[in-house]
């Protein structure tokens, strides 16, 4: 039952992403004029949405002077948005189909908190047609296109007949409404392989499946259209010629009620991985005056096709090394990275979006008068292991520090002490970096990323880094293949060993803390004064485990061993255990870091990150560092159940089993395909062998860690 108990107002806090920080940077840089009369264009407005772009909108009306109704669900009962807003009501369960994207639960809080306007944010309800009809029936106004646009562009096939009909390149391929598998295979074969299956109502490179050659066809047909009515409740595709070198450039338009469109220039979001965006940047490198206004003009055209009003976003992909693009879709909404167009044109896009809404003309209707200055780039900071092939992470932000600085921008709907939930996507955080230019920009972006302090769960920040600064990206241009292509420069390796020094500085934190746990540790405590052993163990990313001795000596300094031939003597510094940090002079060096000591699975973790402008602990690059000293274990692991064991890599839930128990199969067949975060992840044999048993059926919900299946390979037992 809907329940609408309002969240009294309280205080927020804005650590990151508040208004007064939000102002500063966009308005330094503004180039266009972004109007403030001293009435708002509405008293109070409804965000029908959560997590970062929820709390983006708030700030943006506070400064407007618009009051905020949130909507949450349980698990959300504590989130950012709940807090940030005026108001705040529970619309249903922790899972988006009983709560977000319930539209009529969502408009009755509308209803009852007197909001008169509605912004959908981007996600759940944002392009759904049918609920735009629903507010405007039900007297409340949403704050995005006519319904009419959302469904033309919606359906990728209809758009493209509207494209072509408005003059607007489109790419070759099929767009038709036979959906009959073998007739689908027939025109792929005459568009050509490589082809695209791209679900109909997808976005986000949700259904949507490169195939390389012809008899993998209906098998990845098969699988799209089993996502895309996952994610879309529709399961109709279309084939696209694939271009080989494409860069992805998207231009941002806005349109008002009165007929007009106006484009606020391009964006560049090639780097990718399955058709997610990682770095996204304004404007686009390398492109002439002359193309620039060739996009812009696409756009418009664009826009004006389908009657567009409000903010939205035209695709094109370029193929690498010519001037020649083709429209690839409209996604009718505000876009994640809509901050990068921000800071180079200095416009307030949300506000835009109010007014608009609210039946004024756009702030701007002169297209000359809307420039760029500067570079801006977008990074997309992640709860997930990039070196278990991204698998999404959850679990308690036990420290969360993100950069601050002159052009820094961080949009986020979390905080410390926050839980990444499995229920959303799990995005902590947008790092947005501004500056003079395209290299300036990015060495903010790196050193930015280097001043991240997150604890509790791994993230993409360190494959983040790794593509801004490799040579390709730098130089600019790059295609959507970039990850392909260097995927051995950016990759992350499993375990990254820590070096002595980062080992000194953990065990230096522990003592000077004063905390070590009790089990699995040898001699004697730490003492305040006399010279006393401790003898710890500890390891690093990379599994590797080593015996630290510390001795503490009557002139407050330590001794400490950290391998067989390595003793630091006389080491001296300080932990500042309200600030997290640890000074200290060792080996005649002197260090200042973040140190930061958690609790994991009864260890103590010390997280370290160096905080001297250029200074790495080991001379060679490392920032950071991470240092496990086991704690008491119980018990001797848990049992194995051999080479041949799968354990589920997150919760999800089964959507195909592949194989029975008792058949044969060979290493990197697929078994089971999981899907989790909307997104399926196919579950290989690890051995060649026999399929000894099965975890679980299609259907089932499986819990992280959950055995799935085990193959016994010749010569082994069954489990």
């Amino acid at each position: 039952m809907l329940s609408l108990s309002a969240i009294p107002l309280r205080t927020a806090r804005h650590a990151v992403g508040a208004s007064s920080q939000l102002n500063s940077l966009l308005f330094s840089t503004s180039t266009a004029t972004s109007t403030s009369p001293s009435r708002p264009p509405f008293d109070k407005i409804l965000i029908a949405n959560r997590g970062e772009i929820a709390c983006r909108v708030i700030d943006t009306c506070k400064r407007m002077n618009v009051r905020t109704v949130a909507v949450y669900s349980e698990a959300d009962k504590n989130a950012r948005h709940v807090q940030m807003a005026d108001e705040a009501y529970c619309i249903g369960g922790p899972e988006a189909k009983d709560s977000y994207l319930r539209s009529s639960a969502v408009l009755d809080v509308a209803i009852k908190s007197g909001a008169k306007a509605l912004h959908p944010g981007y996600g759940f309800l944002s392009e759904n047609a049918a609920f735009a009809d629903e507010c405007n029936e039900r007297g409340v106004v949403f704050m995005g296109p006519p319904s009419s646009a959302i469904r033309d562009m919606g359906s990728k096939s209809n758009s493209k007949e509207i494209m072509i009909a408005a003059g607007v390149p489109c790419t070759p391929g099929y767009h038709g409404s036979n959906q009959d598998p073998k007739h689908l295979m027939e025109k792929a074969d005459e568009v050509g392989y490589p082809v695209l299956i791209k679900a109909v109502m997808g976005g986000g490179g949700k259904g949507m499946r490169l195939v390389e050659k012809r008899e993998d066809f209906l098998e990845m047909l098969e699988s799209c259209k089993r996502e895309s009515m996952n994610s879309f409740s529709d399961d109709a595709v279309l084939l696209e010629r694939y271009l080989t070198a494409p860069r992805h450039v998207e231009v941002q338009i806005f349109g008002d009620s009165h007929g007009n469109a106006v484009h606020l220039h391009e964006r560049d979001c090639s780097v990718q991985r399955r058709h997610q965006k990682v770095l996204e940047e304004a404007p686009a490198p390398g492109l002439s005056e002359e193309l620039r206004r060739e996009f812009g003009e696409a756009a418009v055209k664009a826009a004006k096709a389908v009657g567009y009003v409000g903010a939205g976003t035209v695709e094109f992909l370029m193929e690498g090394g010519t001037d020649e693009f083709f429209f690839c879709e409209m996604n009718t909404r505000l876009q994640v990275e809509h901050p990068v167009t921000e800071m180079v044109t200095g416009v307030d896009l949300v506000e835009w979006q109010l007014r608009v809404a609210s039946g004024e003309l756009l702030p701007e209707l002169d297209q000359e008068k809307i420039k760029t200055k500067g570079h801006a780039i977008e990074a997309r900071i992640y709860a997930e292991n990039p070196a278990r092939n991204f698998l999404p992470a959850t679990g308690h932000l036990f420290h969360l520090s993100p950069p601050e600085g002159e052009g820094v921008r961080v949009e986020t709907g979390v905080r410390q002490g926050d839980d990444v939930s499995v229920f959303y996507d799990p995005m902590i955080s947008k790092l947005i970096c501004y500056d003079k230019d395209r290299d300036s920009a990015i060495e903010k972006l790196l050193s930015s990323l280097k001043e991240y302090e997150v604890v509790g769960m791994p993230t993409n920040i360190p494959f983040v880094e790794k593509c801004a600064a490799h040579p390709a990206f730098r130089e600019g241009g790059v295609t959507t293949g970039f990850l392909d292509i260097y995927a051995d420069d950016v990759a992350i390796p499993e375990g990254k060993a820590a070096s002595n020094i980062s080992k000194g500085l953990a065990a230096l934190t522990l003592a000077k803390e004063a905390v070590v746990g009790d089990g699995g540790y040898i001699g004697t405590g730490w003492r305040l004064n006399g010279r006393a052993e401790k003898v710890i163990k500890v390891k690093d990313d990379s599994g590797e485990e080593q015996i630290v001795t510390v001795w503490s000596n009557r002139d407050g300094s330590y001794d400490i061993q950290v391998a067989e031939d390595v003793v630091f003597e006389r080491v001296t510094g300080e932990y500042d255990k309200e600030e997290r940090q640890v000074k200290a002079v060792i080996d005649n060096k002197s260090f200042v870091a973040s140190s930061v000591v958690s609790n994991e699975g009864g260890d103590r973790v010390v997280s370290l990150w160096s905080r001297e402008a250029g200074k790495t602990f080991d001379g060679n690059g490392e920032y950071y560092a991470s240092v496990t000293v086991e704690g008491h274990q119980a018990g001797g692991g848990g049992s194995s159940s051999g080479s041949g064991s799968v354990l589920s890599p997150m919760p999800g839930k089964i959507v195909s089993v592949n194989f029975g128990v008792g058949d044969e199969v060979k290493e990197g067949d697929i078994v089971m395909i999981l899907e989790a975060m909307k997104m399926e992840h196919p579950l290989a044999a690890p051995v060649d062998g026999v399929l000894g048993s099965l975890g679980g059926a299609q259907g089932d919900l499986i819990q992280d860690g959950q055995q799935l299946f085990v193959v016994t390979a010749p010569g082994e037992e069954a489990a």
